[in-house]
């Protein structure tokens, strides 16, 4: 006589393949945004090499996109889905859709008033994340007029961040995951059609990264529809979920405050040496890759299913999904690091030397990716 299954095994075995599913498509649209991002990324180095409009490019992005993974991409992000997910799992579901539309409303209100503050202190804040360019007047006001074009980015992108928290709240992975190939789209396209048409070309790159960032959030609009949600004007930040959520917020912060302060001192030496800020840019996207599609992937389906388990109590369950979790990233992301160091010169000379990305430029970005 077979012995039967217990229903707990049977419940962790579908919560598993489900977890692998939803990683996978994640990883399948994640993967095909990282290979436009490649291909954006050879764009921009054959257009502009590493001189200094594209040091200027990247260190004026990286002011918004440090903003970004700080408070929407970031801490807002794994703070809403675990709260979200508990509202969804305990309470009636208008009261969770009550919810999003407070953290909407908040996320805009904060983020505009953000927005505003930094076009108007750019000229203040340029000099200080890039004090290497206070001996090129050109580099720094070009700087600081990149930076502030690009600040909108950040309100754009952390709507689009609310809108993949609900989606991925609900499981619904696959359009959220897909959405940043619009991102790398709007740049290509930008970089391609419109940049000849300015009198300094990376001006239109630089619409191109909040034209991204808006198509980012729209796209994910029609999903929601479908999951019978649409934001609605709720200023409530008493709202006791949006309490909930800023107090989840502040461990994130912290946290993630270590990895961005050292990119940010990182940007800073860079600043002295002409193509350093480009050198830093494209040896992190060397980097990134490997974890956004494996390790990005799976954080991403794991989360709901672990906030959902702890919302109702399934401590033993939640240590059994955290631990598969972490030894499946664990056997994939262990060899990518191995093969990046002792593959990157060829990997950086294959993608990013053509045009006016010089065998000088090769090398000094795969010693930024070593470092």
């Amino acid at each position: 006589m077979q012995p039967t299954s217990r229903p707990a095994d049977r419940v962790e075995g579908e919560e598993r393949k489900q977890l692998v599913k939803s990683a996978g498509i994640i990883g399948v649209a994640t993967f095909s945004s990282r290979i436009l991002g490649f291909i954006r990324d050879m764009v921009l180095a054959r257009l502009f090499g590493a001189g200094a409009a594209a040091d200027a490019f990247f260190v004026a992005y990286r002011i918004p996109s440090l903003l970004r993974e700080l408070f929407a991409e970031g801490s807002m992000s794994a703070a809403f889905i675990p709260i979200f997910s508990e509202y969804l799992a305990r309470r009636p579901h208008r009261d969770a859709w009550d919810l999003a539309s407070a953290a909407f409303t908040t996320l805009v209100t904060v983020l505009t008033g953000v927005c505003v503050i930094g076009i108007l202190v750019a000229p203040w804040l340029v000099p200080f994340i890039a004090p290497g360019f206070g001996n090129d007047p050109g580099k720094l006001a070009l700087t600081t007029l990149l930076t502030q074009i690009m600040f909108p980015y950040l309100l754009f992108i952390g709507l689009s961040a609310l809108a993949m928290g609900v989606l991925n709240s609900i499981r619904s992975f696959a359009v959220p995951a897909f959405s940043p190939v619009l991102f790398n789209i709007a740049i290509i396209t930008s970089a391609m059609l419109l940049a000849p048409l300015f009198s300094e070309p990376i001006l239109a790159v630089a619409y191109g990264v909040v034209l991204g960032g808006f198509a980012q959030f729209l796209i994910q609009l029609p999903a929601l529809r479908k999951a019978k949600f649409r934001f609605r004007w709720r200023f409530d930040i008493g709202h006791e979920g949006v309490r909930r959520i800023g107090r989840l917020m502040a461990p994130a912060l912290i946290g993630l405050s270590v990895t961005q302060i050292n990119i940010l001192v990182g940007t800073i030496l860079a600043s002295y040496f002409p193509g350093g800020p480009t050198y830093l840019f494209y040896g992190m996207r060397l980097i990134q890759f490997p974890l956004g599609v494996f390790g990005v992937a799976l954080a991403t389906a794991v989360l709901p299913s672990l906030s959902t388990q702890a919302a109702k109590g399934d401590l033993d369950e939640l240590c059994e999904t955290l631990g598969f979790g972490l030894r499946l990233i664990f056997f994939v992301i262990f060899p990518a690091m191995v093969g990046l160091i002792l593959l990157r010169t060829p990997i950086v000379h294959l993608f990013f030397e053509h045009g006016r990305f010089s065998s000088a430029d090769t090398a000094g970005t795969s010693s930024a990716g070593l470092a």
